[in-house]
């Protein structure tokens, strides 16, 4: 495998600089000021962040409780592997989970005129040859790796083999896709979709447990790969929240991704609505974190030592 030293985002649960989050104010029902700061604590969340300021700023919910100036940060899947390979502080361990929000779907492709039609072709030289099937994507850790490493492990090849390049943009790895110099790419769908519409690349397969309306592709568990996956997001508030301030946070994101100003924020963004909050989120965020851990591990990112202290040490692991 190719690997890369990459570096934290962090869970942007520090300090921001100033303006980079959305800050805005409103009188509760109770009559009680509760000022939310809300802080992409990951560039690519920005527009989520965006989409959370202006339910707060417009009054679509009802903020009821909770201390002045309450941060909510809107994070994801690759602030948390990155945690975990840097052994930083554990998503839970650091902040209040909310809500899950939303996700991309990804997608596995190959050039138009790829020898591999179908993905069990690709699956088949994958399994046979994963030291010798090269593949691209985004840097090495984040979704996209950690996609082909579920995707080998469910085909039974051994993840620590695969000749994965880790590209800092999806621009990077298309040229590395339709140069030759990859066999296959994973990444969003939803950015894959002009080389898509004008015929340069084909999906094999998408990570999301149904078929994409619109894309000629099977799931990848139709496809006999038990995956079902998402470049999630989701809002986080400060550790150690009081129950009011955590309950009236969880309603301000029910309420925005309830809402047509979020439908019409995921159509444009290519997200797919994929809420989950309060204990529920908890539960699924404590199952992710394994998961995440697993394949990082199987890549030879982590070492088992990394992951066996279960709560015990600094980090929350």
């Amino acid at each position: 495998m190719r690997r890369r030293r990459f570096f934290a985002f962090g869970l942007g649960v520090a300090a921001c600089a100033a303006g980079c989050g959305t800050e805005r104010s409103r009188l509760s029902a109770a009559g009680t000021l509760a000022r939310y700061t809300i802080v992409p604590g990951d560039p690519r969340w920005s527009r989520v962040a965006r989409v959370l300021g202006g339910a707060v700023r417009d009054g679509e919910s009802v903020l009821v409780g909770g201390p002045p100036g309450v941060r909510i940060t809107v994070t994801g899947l690759p602030a948390l592997a990155t945690a975990e390979v840097n052994e930083g502080p554990s998503l839970i361990g650091s902040t209040t989970p909310l809500a899950r929000l939303g996700g991309k779907v990804e997608a596995v492709l190959v050039s138009a005129n790829s020898r591999f039609r179908t993905f069990e072709q690709f699956g088949a030289h994958l399994r046979a040859r994963p030291d010798g099937t090269p593949l691209a994507g985004g840097p090495p850790g984040e979704p996209d790796h950690l996609l082909f490493g579920m995707i080998a492990k469910g085909l039974g090849a051994d993840a620590r083999q695969l000749d994965y390049t880790g590209f800092a943009g999806g621009s990077e790895a298309a040229s590395a896709l339709l140069g030759g110099k990859a066999a296959a790419a994973t990444g969003a769908l939803a950015d894959w979709r002009d080389p898509i519409a004008r015929g340069w690349v084909r999906v094999l397969a998408v990570s999301s447990a149904r078929r994409v309306p619109g894309v000629e592709a099977p799931s990848l568990l139709e496809c006999g790969v038990r995956v079902d996956f998402a470049d999630w997001c989701a809002a986080v508030g400060p550790g150690g929240m009081s129950d009011d301030g955590r309950a009236a946070a969880i309603r301000l994101c029910e309420t925005v991704t309830g809402s047509a100003r979020w439908r019409r924020a995921c159509r444009a963004g290519g997200w797919t609505s994929i809420p989950l909050s309060g204990d529920d989120f908890t539960v699924w965020l404590t199952s992710e974190i394994g998961r995440t851990r697993a394949v990082l591990r199987d890549l030879g990112m982590l070492t088992m030592s990394d992951t066996t202290c279960w709560g015990s040490c600094e980090h929350g692991h």
